[in-house]
Parts: C-alpha cells; sequence; structure tokens
C-alpha cells in the first residue's frame, strides 16, 4: 500500500483525488494540509506541512503558489517524492524546484490529464510540418471563473512543446491591444478566457493560407487532472532523484 500526503487536501482538487484514492485498493491518503485545518475526510489535517509528522511515501500537490516553497524544503529535509501541480510558479519558484530536483524525484506538470500530454505529443509533430510551410499558431485557453492565473499552465505547457519542435524559437504574447503592426512570423499568440465553471478547454490554431487547422482538448470534469495525479504519484515511488513529467509516466504505464 503507497501512502500520500495531500498538500491542498480542501481544495476542488484534493477532495477529487481524495475520492479516487479512496476507490483505488493499492494507495491510500494518511494525511492531509490545508491552511483552513479543517477535517473534511478520514485523515488527519495539518495547517502547514512543516507540522505533519505522518509518515508516507510521496507527495501529491495541489494548492497555492505561496506554499510552494515551503513545500520543496519539507519534501528535501523528508526525502519524500513529489507531484507537484501548483502553477503560477515564479522565476525565483522554478529555480527553488530545479535545486529540489538534485535531491528527490520530482514530477512537475502543469496538467496532468493523459489528452493534454498527448495533444503535447501530437501538437510537435504538427508543428514540424507546418510552421516550415509559414501556418501561424495561437492558443486559446478557457478556464472557470475562480481561477487566479492566467496564460494557465496547461497553455504554456502545449506551448514549449511547440517551441520544443523548432529550431528557431517562437515569443510567447500575451496581449496584442497595444500594438499596431502586422504579426510577426515567429511568435505564438496566447489569449485567456475566464467564466462560469470552465473546468479547462485549450485550442491550438494553425492558421496558414486559405486552410486552418484547430486542435482541441476539452475536460469536462477535474476528475481527469486526479487520476493522472494519482497515477503520477505511483510512478514516482522508487525514483532516482530528478526532474520528471506526464510524458514519463505515460512512458512506463
Amino acid at each position: 500500500m503507497m501512502n500520500i500526503i495531500m498538500h491542498g487536501c480542501n481544495g476542488r482538487m484534493g477532495q477529487v483525488i481524495t475520492k479516487i484514492v479512496a476507490e483505488d485498493p493499492e494507495v491510500q491518503i494518511v494525511a492531509g494540509v490545508d491552511i483552513t485545518g479543517d477535517q473534511l475526510s478520514d485523515y488527519p489535517v495539518f495547517k502547514t506541512i512543516e507540522d505533519c509528522d505522518v509518515k508516507a511515501d510521496v507527495v501529491i500537490d495541489f494548492a497555492h503558489v505561496s506554499g510552494v516553497d515551503h513545500l520543496l524544503d519539507y519534501c528535501v529535509e523528508k526525502k519524500l517524492p513529489l507531484v507537484l501541480c501548483t502553477t503560477g510558479l515564479s522565476k525565483e519558484q522554478l529555480d527553488h524546484v530545479r535545486e529540489a530536483e538534485k535531491s528527490i524525484a520530482l514530477l512537475k506538470s502543469a496538467n496532468m490529464s493523459l489528452g493534454i500530454n498527448t495533444l503535447a505529443m501530437l501538437l510537435k509533430q504538427a508543428t514540424r510540418v507546418l510552421s516550415p510551410a509559414g501556418f501561424d499558431i495561437d492558443i486559446v485557453e478557457q478556464h472557470h471563473n475562480q481561477k487566479l492565473d492566467a496564460p494557465s499552465g496547461t497553455a504554456l505547457l502545449l506551448a514549449d512543446a511547440i517551441n520544443e519542435a523548432c529550431e528557431e524559437k517562437f515569443d510567447y504574447v500575451y496581449d496584442r491591444s497595444t500594438r499596431r503592426e502586422k504579426r510577426p512570423k515567429k511568435e505564438i499568440g496566447i489569449s485567456s478566457v475566464r467564466g462560469g465553471s470552465i473546468v479547462g478547454i485549450h485550442e491550438v490554431i494553425f492558421a496558414g493560407l486559405d486552410e486552418v487547422i484547430e486542435i482541441k482538448h476539452t475536460a469536462y470534469s477535474r476528475s481527469v487532472f486526479g487520476k493522472g495525479a494519482v497515477e503520477a504519484a505511483k510512478f514516482l515511488v522508487g525514483k532516482n532523484p530528478g526532474h520528471y513529467d506526464m510524458s514519463d509516466a505515460i512512458a512506463e504505464s
């Protein structure tokens, strides 16, 4: 039985993962961390990660960006593998992540779903064909009105996948409203929509001369992210220190 600490256990994703784990005989949540300290499930809940004194095999994180530094320090101290799903990290926090990867196995992904990560692989193939042919590339992402960061981490994940397929890298452009010029050749426009209860919609547009290709992923519930996070945790236990992503977990499944 694999033991999990759920960091951000009372948030939306924390509660989704709690339900998924409850139905999985291979894993269990032995402790949760949430700033409220409220115990909503059958495991103990601590207000801070430093207060958590329960032994575990891995940590899954779906919390607020403000808690990432404390979490990284805790996992390094305890030698605990970490599935890091919080998005919107600062440059300093990303540097902290890279430092932590020297000591622990760390899987970081802006999106845990199998579909999105398959989409990222498809985008690399499409970009190798369409970008040299002069196609412009834009990404439109949509999320619920409670999401704090924009653009989404998933949109950046997809943009990075596109950039990996190119020798000459694209610039990312988030706002064209102040520009009065024709579109440069090497840029990816990323547009954000926030409204209602949209779980996550990501559309990549390849626009060429007299033809357009649109590739779209729609998440209808948060369970697709939760299931992926649990599978990532199973994959990560026992791995050597270093950086991992969902493509590694998919390849081993």
